[in-house]
C-alpha cells in the first residue's frame, strides 16, 4: 500500500512540485508523520494536510522541517515563496469564480419576482407610480383650509372655520420647521426620561448604601479570598502536570520546541527515548527504528499513576501518552520487541 495519497488534480503545478519535494524529504529522513509533528511542533493533522496538498505549510513549519531533516533552509524557503505566490493566485481565481456564480444566482432570483426592479415603473419616484403630494396641496393643505378660504400670506395663522381655538402648542408652524421642532421635542422628552431614571437610580443606591437599621452596606460584603493560580502556559500548550497524564503530547502542545530528549537507550535494533517537557511538567516515551508490534512504556518512579504504553505500527515508530513528573530523572522508558528482546533507559 503506497504511503502517500495522490495529490489533487486541480493543484497548481508549482504547489504540486513543492508538496512532492516535502514528501521526498520526509521519506529520506525515515521519520513518520507523527515523528515529524513531534519534532517540529506542528500537529500531525496539519502535516497530513501540508503533505497531501490540501493546505500550504506556513514558513515556520518549513524552516522546522529543514532543521529536522538536515536540509538547507535557504533552498526550501525559496521554493516555499514561489509556491505561496502560486497558492495566492489560485485562491484569487477561485474567489472571482465564486463571485460570478453568486451574481448570476442573484440575477436569476430577481427575475423570478417580475424582472426589472427599480423605483415606480409608472414614472413616479415611489413604488406603483404614485407621486408625492406637495405640502399644502389638495383640500386639506398645510393649514387645514380649502381653496379660497386659505388666509393671505403674512396673516395670523388661526384654526379653520368651525373649529375651536387650539392651544398655543398645537398651532401650525411655518413649512419646513415642523419636522425639526418635532425632533427637538422628542429629544427633550427622551432626555427628561433618562434624567429621571438616573435620579431614581442614584436615590436607590444612596438609600441602600447609607440606610440605617440592620441593613448592611453593599460595600461591606466580604470578597472571596485570593487564590494562587497556576502559572500561565505558553500559547498552544493546553495542560500541565497531572492534567496532562494520559494525554497525547502532540495534541496538548507539549512537544516540539517545549520538549527535549532526556535519556536514550538501544534495545535490539530500536532506539528508545525519554522525552521530557519542563513547560508541561511531563514525560513520555518514544521508540524509533522498530518493527510493527513492538511496544513502548513510560513510568514515573515517584508517580502513583499507572504506566502509559504505545504500540509500533507500519510507520516503525510510536510514542506513549504523558505522565506527570517533577524532573526528567523520575521517568523511565522500557521497550519490548516482538523478537522477545526487552530493555529500558538508564537512570539519569
Amino acid at each position: 500500500m503506497p504511503r502517500w495519497k495522490a495529490l489533487p488534480e486541480e493543484l497548481d503545478p508549482q504547489v504540486r512540485e513543492f508538496a512532492t519535494q516535502l514528501r521526498r524529504l520526509v521519506d529520506k529522513s525515515g521519520l513518520s508523520i507523527a515523528a515529524v509533528a513531534d519534532r517540529t511542533g506542528y500537529s500531525k493533522t496539519s502535516w497530513e494536510r501540508y503533505l497531501n496538498g490540501r493546505l500550504l505549510a506556513p514558513k515556520g513549519a518549513i524552516v522546522a522541517l529543514a532543521e529536522v531533516t538536515g536540509t538547507n533552509p535557504l533552498h526550501l524557503t525559496t521554493m516555499w515563496e514561489l509556491s505561496e505566490r502560486a497558492w495566492s493566485r489560485s485562491e484569487m481565481r477561485h474567489d472571482m469564480t465564486m463571485e460570478a456564480i453568486r451574481i448570476t444566482q442573484a440575477r436569476d432570483a430577481l427575475g423570478e419576482f417580475g424582472g426589472d426592479v427599480g423605483p415606480g415603473r409608472s414614472g413616479g419616484s415611489r413604488p406603483g407610480g404614485r407621486t408625492a403630494t406637495p405640502p399644502g396641496a389638495g383640500a386639506g393643505g398645510a393649514g387645514g383650509y380649502a381653496g379660497a378660504n386659505r388666509p393671505p400670506a403674512g396673516a395670523p395663522q388661526g384654526p379653520p372655520p368651525g373649529f375651536p381655538p387650539s392651544t398655543p402648542s398645537a398651532q401650525p408652524v411655518p413649512s419646513g420647521e415642523g419636522g425639526g421642532r418635532g425632533k427637538r421635542r422628542t429629544t427633550i422628552f427622551v432626555a427628561a426620561l433618562v434624567g429621571a431614571a438616573l435620579v431614581l437610580a442614584g436615590a436607590f443606591l444612596l438609600t441602600d448604601l447609607g440606610g440605617g437599621g440592620d441593613k448592611k452596606p453593599v460595600a461591606q460584603t466580604p470578597s472571596a479570598k485570593p487564590t494562587t493560580s497556576a502559572p500561565e502556559l505558553p500559547a498552544g500548550v493546553k495542560c500541565a502536570g497531572d492534567d496532562c497524564t494520559g494525554e497525547d503530547p502532540e495534541l496538548m502542545g507539549c512537544g516540539g520546541e517545549f520538549a527535549e530528549t532526556a535519556t536514550t537507550a538501544t534495545v535490539g535494533t530500536a532506539v528508545v527515548e525519554v522525552r521530557y517537557s519542563e513547560t508541561c511538567g511531563v514525560a513520555w516515551a518514544r521508540i524509533t527504528q522498530a518493527a510493527p508490534g513492538d511496544t513502548i512504556e513510560i513510568a514515573a518512579d515517584q508517580g502513583e499513576g499507572k504506566p502509559q504504553t504505545g504500540t509500533v505500527n507500519a510507520d516503525k515508530d510510536a510514542y506513549t501518552p504523558m505522565v506527570a513528573v517533577a524532573t526528567a530523572s523520575e521517568a523511565k522508558a522500557c521497550a519490548t520487541l516482538t523478537t522477545g528482546v526487552e530493555g529500558c533507559t538508564a537512570a539519569r
